[in-house]
């Protein structure tokens, strides 16, 4: 029997194997933050156990940082007593960290692939549950929890049980207006939330093979939402192209070498797997989220489903939605464009193509942040910053910003936030706040609009 990708990948990163089935896999690459590791660098301090290799460990400053007068102190207590807890123990123990005004800060997810670190065939892992970014590279990268960060620090190795293999086929020709956020969304409006628990995901099929490197990103980012632990896509000449001359990158012969070991790494016409789904690209259509999971999701032309569930209508209480009803023309004051999930270049490129000549609705606060500095950096020399400053956005510096209530940039409570982040949860954007999830493309169009509208009809 043939072997799938994630096979070759596991297989080949296994230490040891235990009697009761666990097994010691060794881990590539190490992504840490502010938020995840003081407690792990405590444990080993108070131990006195040593980093085990901290050539292989990253570190960045992200969750906590404000995205506006990054060059002053930052005022949060909280937040500047984690960003500098993180800068005092990558120092003591020689790790190296992109911190706030570096060239190279940013969210942890959106750096590690634009520096050329994330590359194919790697075991990646982050004391956060959105590593599985980084599958888009046919790597096994998943999120952590402290012990297991600590574990990491340790003996650069953890202890698992190997997760069931899933594949997901999505084949023909995606609709105008559709993009890979709309495809991750729809996939798990159809699967749900739980339908990934236990596996590890490989998406498969002509529309993964036609995205760019940034679309991967975004799907494989989400596949934490339908409860996979992670998410992986093949590598191609789509993936090589895109890993060449960064700056972490192999170089010369090495990088051909390297392509020559990548291009191994695609699952066998004979491989099996535990669970299978099939979809048309010609069902997609761009999708938004109603409710308070990101299951709960439709195409923007659909209605609210009316469905005989206590969790289900007391999310559209918090939501203050109401079943059977259409969210077109509902009215937004709140639109954002970043995360981990959609903060790349290609991205703001999209919205930009949008707005462009246009002017932002005067009841929206529309905040656009850069997934790190070098995305805030080409935003200003391809000449989108003009076009988004003359439409009324706001381009903040980079950050995990809206995506999460940890930092300054909240949505207040009882208002709508059309956001191109990951998850939709209660509060999530803060306190009593009410988030819709959807692409860069129909945000944009809701913050010039001041309301949902149908894209497909521009």
């Amino acid at each position: 029997m043939g072997k799938t990708l994630f096979d070759k990948v596991w297989d080949a990163h296994v230490v040891d194997t235990l009697e009761d089935g666990l097994q010691v896999l060794y881990i590539d690459k190490h992504l840490i933050h502010e938020v995840t590791s003081p407690q792990a660098f405590e444990e080993l301090r108070k131990r006195n156990i040593p980093i085990a290799r901290p050539d292989k460990i990253v570190a960045t400053a992200d969750h906590n940082t404000p995205t506006i007068d990054q060059h002053l102190p930052v005022k949060d207590e909280l937040s500047r007593n984690q960003l500098n807890q993180l800068a005092e123990n990558c120092k003591l123990n020689n790790i190296p960290l992109y911190g706030l005004g570096h060239e190279n800060n940013g969210i942890v997810h959106v750096i590690a692939p634009e520096l050329g670190i994330t590359q194919p065939g790697m075991t990646m892992v982050c004391g956060d549950s959105h590593t599985s970014t980084h599958g888009a590279f046919g790597t096994i990268a998943f999120g952590i929890g402290t012990s297991q960060v600590a574990q990491v620090f340790a003996s650069q190795c953890l202890l698992l049980q190997k997760p069931k293999k899933l594949r997901v086929n999505v084949n023909g020709s995606l609709k105008k207006g559709v993009l890979p956020k709309d495809v991750i969304l729809y996939i798990i409006s159809k699967l749900g939330t739980n339908s990934g628990t236990g596996y590890f995901c490989e998406y498969a099929g002509s529309v993964f093979e036609n995205m760019s490197m940034e679309g991967r990103m975004t799907v494989c980012n989400m596949s934490i939402e339908m409860g996979a632990r992670g998410g992986m896509i093949a590598p191609d000449e789509t993936t090589f192209e895109y890993i060449k001359g960064r700056d972490f990158a192999p170089k010369g012969d090495e990088f051909e070498s390297k392509v020559a070991y990548w291009k191994t790494l695609k699952t066998d016409d004979d491989a099996v797997f535990d669970q299978e789904y099939w979809f048309d690209a010609e069902d997609i259509q761009p999708m938004i989220t109603y409710g308070t999971n990101p299951g709960m999701g439709i195409k923007i032309t659909e209605k609210i489903p009316q469905l005989e569930d206590a969790s289900f209508e007391k999310s559209l209480k918090y939501m203050n939605f109401q079943k059977g009803s259409s969210l077109l023309n509902q009215q937004i004051n709140y639109v954002f464009i970043g995360s981990c999930t959609n903060s790349r270049i290609e991205d703001f490129r999209v919205a930009a193509s949008y707005v462009k000549g246009k002017q932002k609705a005067q009841n929206v606060t529309a905040w656009l942040v850069p997934g790190s500095q070098r995305v805030a950096k080409q935003i200003q020399d391809e000449g989108l910053k003009t076009i988004f400053e003359e439409a009324g956005f706001q381009i903040r510096q980079p950050g995990c910003s809206a995506c999460l209530a940890m930092n300054d940039d909240k949505i207040p409570e009882g208002e709508y936030c059309v956001s191109t982040s990951n998850r939709n949860f209660e509060g999530r954007q803060g306190q009593g706040s009410r988030t819709l999830l959807a692409s860069p493309l129909v945000a944009a169009a809701t913050a010039i609009e001041g309301k949902i509208v149908d894209i497909t009809l521009n």
